[in-house]
């Protein structure tokens, strides 16, 4: 069977050379090139978006990696369609572990690992306490994790042969001047975000996204979807005035300093959603056993990790912050006195209860076969790999890269999702 992608078939070098054109502004800080037609594409692949050089197929990878397994005619081979799959993991992966190991510095458990080496915000991490008592526990065990998918999913490329994706000479982005923070380059912008918190209404409603395209799922923080807003502390200024007692149920803060704990407690979960539908909605298109056990052992984390969050972002308390920093203002509503489960089950998106962390059962595949609490979307459009990209750009995570640089941080990611969106599984 012919495949439709053939990522990684060509040299692999560092550098690449994009036309100097103005390119348009996009409205979240992001700029993008001229589109890349079929040509143009396998230029771009030729010139080496990626990692430094190493042939993906033909030379350089095991035999015993790629023929079938013991003898077993139902072990298939690794294609390129799921190397492109795990190239897009790991680069995915290295954007997460960035984010989350800024969140850890800050609001993290502080101890040996790298998720919490530099001493912490004390005003930061109590804050984030108004939410749950645990959370420096879990955002350090969440930063932990995405380190350790980035690393296991590079260390199984160059297994096989293949060259991991190196977004290092992308780490450019300022570090917080707030105490805790250590003073090197990011891949991410934390400060600057507008975070989609429709995920919220789409798990406590019936309603499927990939099986009702036209269905609107309200936001449970509409004004985070408006302007921008930081979820971490910029500096010290935004932690100045919190009194801090060793019983952080003691403590008070500056209502700043709360709504910023609080966006990052919808941003928690605004992250993981998007890996809960990543995993299954790529291995729909896996080949190799192997690779899809990577998948479906991966995934289920992330939704761990999004089903704590949601929870804990549901105990956020009502308040109305401006933030003269970003000329922006929030609003959090308390969750625990809205609108809960009704009957018929709401098709409008519009269940908001803090505690209905289960999926609620909803139509799938057809509708003869009844409602079943599902991961969704799992549909490439939606969940996919370009899907689950453009969410962070719209996200403002990318804020403040240059994105005519060369090369250009977003532009590499849209490759690798293409392609990983293109594998198909070959039977």
């Amino acid at each position: 069977m012919k495949m439709r992608n053939n990522p990684g078939t060509e040299k692999i070098v560092q550098t690449a050379s994009f036309p100097d054109e103005a390119a348009p502004a996009d409205p979240k800080g992001v700029t993008f090139g001229p589109p890349l037609n079929a040509r143009g594409r396998r230029k771009f692949l030729k010139g080496g978006m990626f990692a430094a050089g190493a042939t993906v197929l033909g030379t350089g990878l095991s035999p015993s990696r790629l023929l079938a397994f013991d003898g077993n005619d139902d072990r298939a081979p690794i294609t390129k369609g799921d190397i492109a799959i795990l190239r897009f993991l790991q680069a995915f992966e290295t954007i997460e572990a960035d984010l989350w190991q800024q969140y850890s510095e800050l609001g993290g458990t502080q101890d040996k690992e790298v998720s919490g080496v530099n001493g912490g915000n004390v005003p930061y991490t109590q804050a984030l306490q108004l939410l749950d008592g645990d959370m420096p526990q879990y955002v350090h065990d969440n930063t932990d994790d995405e380190i350790s998918h980035a690393r296991f999913l590079g260390n199984y490329l160059e297994s096989i042969g293949v060259q991991p994706v190196d977004l290092t000479p992308f780490a450019q982005l300022p570090s917080s001047k707030a105490d805790g923070a250590r003073q090197v380059g990011r891949l991410t912008n934390l400060t600057q975000l507008t975070i989609d918190t429709s995920f919220w209404s789409q798990y406590r409603s019936i309603t499927n996204p990939d099986f009702d395209p036209n269905a609107v799922f309200v936001q449970a923080v509409p004004s985070l979807n408006v302007g921008m807003h930081t979820a971490i502390p910029r500096s010290n200024d935004d932690t100045a005035g919190s009194v801090i007692n060793p019983d952080p149920t003691q403590s008070t803060f500056p209502d700043l300093l709360t709504a910023i704990a609080f966006t990052a407690g919808f941003h928690f979960a605004f992250i993981e959603e998007g890996g809960t539908s990543l995993y299954p909605t790529l291995a729909q298109h896996v080949t190799n056993l192997e690779v899809l056990r990577i998948l479906l052992s991966i995934g289920p984390s992330e939704t761990m990790h999004f089903q704590t969050w949601q929870d804990k972002a549901g105990n956020a308390t009502p308040l109305t912050v401006f933030d003269k920093v970003n000329n922006s203002s929030v609003t959090f509503s308390n969750l625990q006195e809205a609108q809960g489960e009704t009957d018929p089950e709401s098709l409008n998106g519009d269940t908001l209860q803090a505690n209905l962390i289960m999926p609620e059962p909803t139509h799938f595949l057809n509708p003869k076969f009844g409602p079943v609490a599902i991961v969704r979307p799992t549909s490439t459009k939606l969940g996919g790999a370009q899907a689950s990209l453009m969410s962070f750009v719209n996200d403002g995570l990318f804020r403040g890269q240059k994105p005519l640089n060369n090369p250009e941080l977003v532009r590499v990611l849209l490759q690798l999702a293409e392609e990983a969106d293109e594998a198909r599984r070959q039977l």
